[in-house]
This record gives C-alpha cells, sequence and structure tokens, in this order.
C-alpha cells in the first residue's frame, strides 16, 4: 500500500455523520474478523470508490488469497458489501446476491450492510465463521 492510502483507521476516523449506522456495522464486523485466531486482515484502499478489509487464513488449503471481503462501498449514505465465495458458505435464508465471477474472478455470494441491524449482522457473522471454517482457519 502507498504510504499515502488511508488506513482502517483514518477511513473510520473519517466516515460521514450520515452513515453512522454502517460505521457501526463495519466495526462489529471488523473486530469479530480481527478476534479469529489464525486468520489475517489486510486493508485496501481505494478512495474515492470502496476501501475493503479482507479476510486472509494463515491455514488455506487452497489457493484463494482471501475468504471474506468486507467492502465500504463510498455512496450517500456510504454502505458494506461482504462477499465470500460462494462455494464456502450456505446462505439458508436466501439473503445473499449471486454474483457470477464477483470474488476475484470467481462466483461469489454478496450481502448488503447498510445499518447495524443485529438479525442481519448475526447472519453474515455465522457466515464469516462459516466460510473461516472452509478455509481451513478454524
Amino acid at each position: 500500500m502507498a504510504a499515502d492510502s488511508p488506513t482502517v483507521e483514518d477511513v473510520i476516523a473519517r466516515w460521514p455523520a450520515d452513515s453512522g449506522q454502517a460505521l457501526r456495522a463495519f466495526t462489529t464486523l471488523k473486530d469479530h474478523l480481527g478476534g479469529i485466531p489464525e486468520v489475517l486482515t489486510e486493508f485496501q484502499a481505494r478512495p474515492g470508490i470502496s476501501y475493503s478489509l479482507r479476510g486472509i487464513s494463515q491455514k488455506s488449503a487452497d489457493d484463494r488469497p482471501l475468504f471474506v471481503m468486507i467492502d465500504i462501498i463510498v455512496d450517500e449514505p456510504r454502505w458494506l458489501s461482504v462477499c465470500f465465495y460462494q462455494d464456502m458458505i450456505s446462505d439458508p435464508e436466501e439473503r445473499g446476491d449471486f454474483v457470477p465471477g464477483g470474488l476475484l474472478g470467481e462466483n461469489g455470494l454478496c450481502f448488503d450492510v447498510e445499518d447495524d441491524n443485529q438479525m442481519l449482522l448475526d447472519y453474515v457473522i455465522a457466515r464469516i465463521d462459516e466460510a473461516c471454517q472452509a478455509a481451513g482457519s478454524v
């Protein structure tokens, strides 16, 4: 990452006030992901487009560089797109959107998070844990 690229802390500190609920959702997901043993997080900034927090398994059994991507979509108001490889998770309530070739060229399943709705966050956190297990991190 370039020296002038914002860090995840910079993005949080500069989060627009009118997108506060999405901020709480982001920090909840970030904290959950960061608390999983054997998982590294990587932050990639594309200022003006999106900011991406990626969960990377230290024990991945395959060549995939990540198992979850939490994108902050720079829009008014900001919202999150939480994406997984389609074959790594289930979606028993069919809340996700199928995105062909949408996750690093592979089929993805993405969940839009616009606020800190606890039921949706719990559902997405369960998908993070499921993907983490599929990636061999737990």
